[in-house]
């Protein structure tokens, strides 16, 4: 039977190391020098920008002041568009670049530039014409009606700086047109460079978060293996304590935690082996008196007959408690086999439907017991300990599930699956986790009736000796225990079971076991 809840998926490994506390560090640290880098090189920017700007257009727009007005006193009232243009032409030429266009009421339809190819008058901003014919109010501290006004724009793909005033009294309007290609090119290699800067930056920071996440993630490690190596039951690990910070707190608080536990796992198997000590010096010194009861109560039940019908129960009664204390200390003494991984595996090649039919023979079981074993599956194994799990598995079923109780057997690639199956009630679900457990009964009324509670531990043990398991389910008419063996043995390097196939003899070491123990339904 397979677990019915979905078992999670695991999580994929290269999602793990990106979400590792070096990765989230020097993510952490790159981002805050990105964000610090880029605050500071877009501050950069625009002051630089603004000032570049500023400084040219200003330049540009004091120089073209100076020049209209130091040309346009030559001007003659009611000049005629040649003469605009020629004046055009002498303000342009001032030395900084710029390009002239003069407009004057007085012409409708003249269009005086320095460069009439490329600038006219319909290139000027309608807002910044409107502004620049606007008169102004002639105050104290602004004594002209006209001022000189600029805008920013964009010609033909190319930054301008257009600046317009008009000449007074009665004097044309004149627009200047500075390009800004320069100054862009300037502000393009500054972005260029803070660009630079600022991918250094990010990459110094990287280093920086490594350099840091190592020095931080050092003792981290330490700490994790040895908490790993203290998992593994090696109490004396201990770190090496070094400065005062909190890691090193950290370190100290491991230490005293490790010695701490080392000190109660100390205690606690102490405790255990004396407790193993006693249970087998108890069941080895209550072999001998058993001995000389079980032979007097063989005797007894032998006569039980010939005695007085008021003793006859009594006698019975003596020859059954006699033979459960017997079976009871024969089955502790095998349980202090394996607690002190003393028992012994000798094994050989058997044929598992041969030993099933064994059991049931032996056992006289042939009449309430449907078989299905093929021949031929062939397994490693110990037939005594094997015997021991299928009269277990079998008897349990006859007396806690009723017949008929079916046994199949099946081979996959190197395993045989052997199930056992009742027609009984089944095993109730807050039991099914228990079946194993020592002592365990799941009816607490019938604890002197249902035998020690130790067969199915015993069962698991031996089936856990071999390599294999016995799992528990309910299926569909009643309990399934299934028996897993592999077909052949391990042959570690350390050996204490032993193994005949054949003429050739092995040694191998006996598996773990858990703890487990007989069901009682």
């Amino acid at each position: 039977m397979t677990d019915p809840q979905t078992p999670r998926c695991p999580r994929p490994v290269r999602w793990r190391h990106l979400r590792s506390l070096r990765v989230r560090l020097i993510a952490v640290f790159a981002a805050v020098a990105l964000t610090t880098a880029v605050s500071a090189s877009g501050i950069a920017y625009w002051l630089n920008r603004d000032a570049v700007l500023q400084r040219a257009q200003d330049a540009a727009l004091k120089d073209f002041r100076l020049s209209l007005t130091r040309n346009v006193s030559d001007l003659p009232l009611n000049a005629t568009c040649q003469q605009l243009v020629d004046l055009a032409g002498l303000v342009a030429t001032s030395g900084l670049n710029y390009q002239v266009v003069l407009v004057d009421d007085a012409q409708p339809g003249c269009t005086a530039s320095s460069d009439p190819t490329h600038f006219t008058v319909d290139q000027v901003p309608a807002a910044l014409r409107v502004t620049v014919a606007k008169p102004r109010q002639v105050t104290s501290h602004s004594p002209n009606a006209y001022h000189l006004y600029w805008q920013r724009v964009n010609l033909n793909g190319h930054p301008y700086v257009v600046g317009g005033t008009k000449v007074v009294p009665t004097g044309p309007t004149a627009y200047m047109f500075k390009s800004l290609d320069t100054e862009r090119a300037d502000l393009y290699t500054l972005s260029c460079s803070l660009a630079i800067a600022t991918l250094l930056a990010l990459i110094g920071s990287a280093l920086l978060a490594q350099a840091a996440s190592a020095t931080v993630l050092r003792p981290v490690r330490r700490l994790g293996d040895a908490a790993r190596r203290l998992g593994e039951g090696h109490l004396d690990t201990r770190l090496e304590v070094e400065g005062a910070d909190e890691l090193a707190d950290l370190a100290r608080t491991f230490n005293r935690t490790a010695e701490s536990l080392a000190e109660q796992v100390q205690e606690l198997s102490a405790r255990e082996a004396q407790s193993r000590r006693f249970v087998a010096d108890m069941s080895h010194e209550l072999r001998t008196p058993l001995t000389a009861m079980t032979a007097v109560t063989d005797i007894l039940e032998d006569e039980a007959d010939t005695l007085d019908p008021m003793i006859a129960p009594a006698v019975r009664l003596v020859v059954s408690e006699t033979r459960r204390l017997s079976d009871l200390v024969e089955n502790l003494m095998e349980v202090t086999r394996f607690d002190a991984g003393t028992a012994k595996l000798v094994a050989d090649e058997m044929d598992i439907a041969d030993l099933i039919m064994s059991c049931i023979d032996g056992r006289a079981w042939y009449d309430a017991v449907e078989l299905d074993a093929p021949r031929g599956v062939l397994a490693v194994v110990d037939p005594r300990r094997l015997d021991v799990v299928f009269a277990n598995l079998i008897g349990n079923a006859l007396k806690h599930g009723g017949s008929p109780v079916r046994v199949r057997v099946r081979e996959t690639a190197d395993t045989v699956v052997v199930e056992v199956s009742d027609s009984g009630p089944g095993i109730p679900e807050d039991v099914l986790p228990h079946v194993f457990d020592r002592f365990y009964k799941a009816d607490k009324g019938r604890a002197r009736s249902e035998g020690s509670g130790l067969g199915l531990s015993i069962a698991m043990a031996n089936a856990q000796i071999h390599g294999g398991t016995i799992t528990a389910a309910n299926g569909g008419t009643g309990a399934v225990f299934t028996l897993t063996l592999p077909l052949t043995q391990p042959v570690p390097a350390e050996s204490t079971a032993i193994i005949t196939t054949g003429t050739t003899t092995r040694t191998t070491p006996p598996a773990g076991h858990g703890r487990s123990q007989e069901q009682s339904k």
